[in-house]
């Protein structure tokens, strides 16, 4: 093989400038060199791959990109034939936008699966004009072969998943993406109706048309809702594991478990549970009117603000052990060394609270409360098993007065059948959650302590 540290660095341009007549014309038939230096099989493959794809892109992937450009233009319905002189209602198929979509998406991503391929065949061949002009042996396709479970493993294994990632990651996200551009709704659903490219009209709906008087609400109570949810279980977590940590306290691992038995309790069941104990006429406030302390049910989740503080509570006692656990690890590795010279020094324990503990947690916590935010941004089950999004609000369009973005989304999709609009409210998730990360997380004493080091 050849040691690159003695070899000159040569491009694929210059390769099949001076390479001679099987490198350049491996540029145009694929394998070629390979094939002309004793390559059979290597050759063989790049040229069975290149034939493959010229087939494909006359019968399959040129109608796909036809059809990506216009979804359809041959609508479902009736026609009026004349079959031996009587004019008959016949049925016919039309086209189906969003197949259409998806398949245009796919030939798009085939033809870069396939530039990689080319790409992959001129370095062969400029490997094989280095390997000629170095007086090298040129390695067998068994050589070449080995590699991949030797050198190149790591190749080997990462094939399977990269193509999964393609076809149910990357294409089911552009087509989302796309559907955003679209006037894919309850009015366009295929087969039975085309849609068709719109540009940014969605998003201007969103954002300062009809749907403004929507989204800005849900949006506003998204983030509301993410702060405090964040806030709330961090600071009462971190009390709680204070507490527990207290020295002289008995029993320090029975108060924890118990604690943590919530954790053990799936999400689902305690959301559903809090959801019967605080219906109007839940054993809440049935206990509460036999005790002669109310008159009248208390609207935990009938009546909006009562419902936001509610399933704030709510999420307290989901979340507040998962706190606890982290803070107990933190507080229980802290430099005893230090906190004692403090105390020493006539530190009373608030002192050292804010002045060493405190700052010590906030450290190592810091990532973990951007993450925790961005969860409580896309908090669907809290939400939705707790309040449903209720209580409806006249003024809203499909959301409720709890609901958040993905809730909204959620609905857009599921009840409304309005795709385009749920795309965008997608998008602009992601926006939002995107840049919060990347501002917060670049700008923690976490992330620049890693960064010195």
């Amino acid at each position: 093989m050849i040691q690159k540290s003695l070899v000159p660095e040569v491009s694929v341009t210059d390769a099949l400038k001076k390479g001679s007549w099987d490198i350049k014309l491996s540029a145009l038939i694929m394998g070629f060199a390979n094939l002309a230096n004793k390559q059979i099989i290597k050759g063989l493959l790049f040229l069975i791959s290149e034939i493959v794809f010229l087939i494909a892109f006359v019968s399959q992937i040129i109608p796909a990109f036809k059809g990506i450009i216009t979804l359809g233009t041959q609508t479902q319905g009736m026609v009026t034939k004349t079959i031996d002189g009587i004019k008959l209602q016949v049925a016919v198929e039309g086209d189906n936008s969003m197949l259409m979509l998806i398949f245009g998406l796919a030939a798009i991503i085939f033809c870069l699966v396939f530039a990689y391929i080319y790409w992959c065949n001129l370095k062969s061949a400029r490997n094989l004009y280095l390997l000629k002009s170095q007086g090298e042996k040129i390695p067998t396709f068994k050589e070449d072969f080995l590699t991949l479970a030797n050198g190149r493993f790591h190749m080997t294994l990462m094939a399977v998943p990269l193509i999964g990632i393609l076809l149910f990651t990357i294409l089911p996200l552009v087509y989302m993406i796309c559907l955003a551009f679209t006037n894919f709704d309850h009015n366009h659903l295929p087969p039975k109706s085309l849609f068709d490219w719109v540009g940014f009209t969605n998003f201007g709906n969103i954002l300062s048309g009809r749907m403004a008087g929507t989204f800005f609400p849900v949006f506003s109570w998204t983030l509301i809702w993410a702060v405090f949810a964040t806030v709330t279980n961090f600071f009462f977590g971190i009390i709680l594991a204070l507490l527990i940590n207290t020295k002289g306290l008995k029993l320090k691992k029975m108060w924890r478990t118990i604690f943590v038995i919530t954790i053990a309790v799936p999400q689902f069941i305690s959301l559903l549970i809090m959801r019967n104990l605080l219906n109007d006429e839940g054993p809440i406030n049935a206990l509460l009117y036999k005790l002669g302390l109310i008159k009248h049910a208390l609207p935990f989740l009938s009546d909006p603000l009562w419902a936001k503080f509610s399933i704030i509570f709510v999420n307290m006692w989901i979340g507040i052990p998962f706190t606890m656990l982290i803070a107990t690890g933190i507080i229980m590795n802290l430099p005893s060394e230090q906190i004692e010279a403090a105390e020493i020094d006539g530190a009373s324990k608030f002192q050292v609270f804010k002045s060493i503990t405190f700052p010590q947690i906030l450290l190592i916590m810091t990532p973990n409360l951007i993450q925790q935010f961005i969860g409580n941004i896309n908090n669907f089950n809290v939400i939705y098993l707790l309040t449903g999004g209720g209580p409806t609000n006249s003024h809203y369009y499909q959301a409720g007065t709890t609901d958040l973005l993905v809730t909204w989304l959620y609905k857009l999709t599921v009840t409304a059948a309005d795709y385009n609009l749920a795309s965008v409210i997608g998008i602009l998730i992601f926006a939002v959650s995107a840049i919060f990360s990347l501002l917060a997380y670049t700008r923690t004493a976490s992330y620049k302590e890693g960064t010195v080091k």
